[in-house]
């Protein structure tokens, strides 16, 4: 079998389209301005900015005023949680998040526990990743001021509900917070119909470049910034913009917005094709998240009997790019705290794989993952001891 190169791990990041790479030019060379500068370099820049913002604002169906550039998820996750939390801490010192959170969010909140006296409660999910409502209704305290809940997870693909938190928070007087970085560009979102107060996007998920993302807040909300200095977005985040960074998240998010029927019809179909293929013709095999409420292109499995890691790296051999779960957790030995908390025992969910599809990827190479996948599994449960018990203790019942 031929060796090609096949990318599979578009939740990690994506590869920047040549259309963003075009919008992000003038502003690396004769657009150099400082958008703080009142003359007409400064001015021009400044403009941009301007525009750009009424772009990503009117893709999620916001008000321009309300979106805040950051350099990445992880900073508008934070600037969110600490603003809130500092902002607030008069009216309470009580937060609500789930277990399967990104790190950028449960080690945030773990900071404002640890440091600054907050009480965190961390929602147990279901086997799909799913928050249950009727826990969420009661963890919500008199102190409590902000409930963060991401909107799609991005190990296991699992879709929150996220209207119905927006509203159980609403009623209760609380924030609702919104790691979105995997839903933009994969779910339609429109913020004033979802009820959402703190969203946090970026664009390297969306064929952008890496160190630039954005808040939503809704307008009204108090936030104590993170990074103090300029004046620079309404003084809620310090520092000269990243105008290439910004003008090519726009560009980015303007096409993943404009054909996203398009996109989401397209990644359904193959991670189908790819989850169908993997679950039958590959035994002992998990599918890890809801069956069906799941971004369109993640597919996780957990493979019994063998680990993660010896899978990514057989794969990686044969020119495929996987992910045994998030990116920045890559570098840990750990289980992941997602596989864990949906309730899988630490021998299975070693064995886990995430494989996720994007723009680029094709049917064909559906077919050339599976055929090496097959063959890594197989092999790699003949190395396997535990393999090796199980299968005697099979023949021994038969």
């Amino acid at each position: 079998m031929e060796t090609r190169k096949i990318y599979m791990d578009y939740a990690a990041t994506t590869p920047i389209k040549k259309e963003v790479v075009e919008a992000m030019l003038p502003y690396l060379n004769e657009e150099f301005g400082n958008p703080s500068s009142v003359h007409s370099f400064g001015r021009s820049v400044k403009n941009a900015i301007t525009e750009a913002r009424a772009t990503i604002a009117k893709a999620i169906n916001a008000k321009p005023e309300d979106i805040f550039f950051t350099g990445g998820g992880s900073e508008a996750d934070n600037m969110a949680i600490k603003g809130i939390a500092f902002a607030y801490k008069d009216k309470g010192n009580h937060i609500i998040t789930s277990k399967i959170e990104h790190h950028a969010v449960l080690h945030a909140c773990e900071y404002l526990e640890k440091h600054h006296g907050f009480e965190v409660t961390y929602l147990d999910v279901d086997e799909y990743g799913i928050v249950k409502m009727e826990d969420l209704k009661n963890a919500i305290k008199d102190t409590t001021i902000l409930i963060t809940v991401m909107y799609a997870n991005n190990e296991i693909g699992s879709v929150q509900p996220i209207r119905e938190i927006a509203q159980i928070a609403k009623e209760k007087k609380v924030f609702f917070h919104t790691d979105a970085v995997q839903a933009l560009g994969n779910i339609e979102i429109d913020v004033q119909e979802l009820g959402v107060d703190l969203m946090a996007i970026t664009a390297h998920k969306i064929y952008g470049p890496k160190g630039i993302g954005a808040l939503y807040m809704r307008k009204g909300i108090k936030l104590h910034p993170l990074i103090h200095g300029g004046a620079q977005e309404r003084r809620k985040r310090a520092g000269t913009e990243n105008v290439a960074g910004i003008m090519a998240f726009a560009k980015a998010v303007e096409l993943a917005t404009s054909n996203i029927d398009e996109h989401i019809k397209k990644t359904t179909q193959l991670r189908d094709k790819l989850i169908n293929s993997v679950m039958e013709r590959i035994p002992h095999t998990i599918l890890n998240g809801h069956p069906t409420k799941r971004l369109s292109g993640n597919a996780n499995f957990c493979f019994k009997f063998i680990e993660g890691e010896a899978i990514l790296l057989s794969l990686d051999i044969v020119g495929i790019a996987g992910s045994s779960g998030s990116a920045c957790t890559s570098g840990s030995l750990d289980p992941s705290h997602v596989l864990m908390a949906i309730g899988l025992p630490h021998e299975i969910a070693h064995g886990s794989l995430r494989l996720s599809i994007g723009d680029m990827t094709r049917e064909e190479d559906i077919e050339y993952v599976v055929g090496h996948l097959e063959k890594i599994v197989e092999r790699l449960r003949g190395m396997s001891p535990l393999y090796d018990k199980f299968m005697k203790g099979e023949k021994a019942h038969v």
